[in-house]
């Protein structure tokens, strides 16, 4: 899904090849697009927090890898 918003007044949906009119669109139907803008935006949120967590649990390890090297 992708919004196309250039300065016309009335923007355009891309979803599933298909373009539409966002101004022509139900109410029911532009509240549909906000709400799974809203999941994706959370979606790649999440996403990062793992990508962070991932790295920070990567250097933990390392870190205590070097410890345990001094340890007999």
């Amino acid at each position: 899904m992708s919004q196309n918003n250039n300065e016309s007044a009335n923007p355009v949906l891309t979803f599933e090849g298909k373009k539409y009119l966002i101004n022509e669109l139900s109410n029911d139907l532009k509240e549909s697009i906000k709400t799974l803008q809203i999941a994706e935006t959370q979606l790649k949120m999440h996403e990062d927090t793992l990508r962070l967590l991932a790295i920070s649990r990567n250097t933990l390890a390392n870190q205590l890898r070097e410890k345990l090297k001094n340890v007999e």
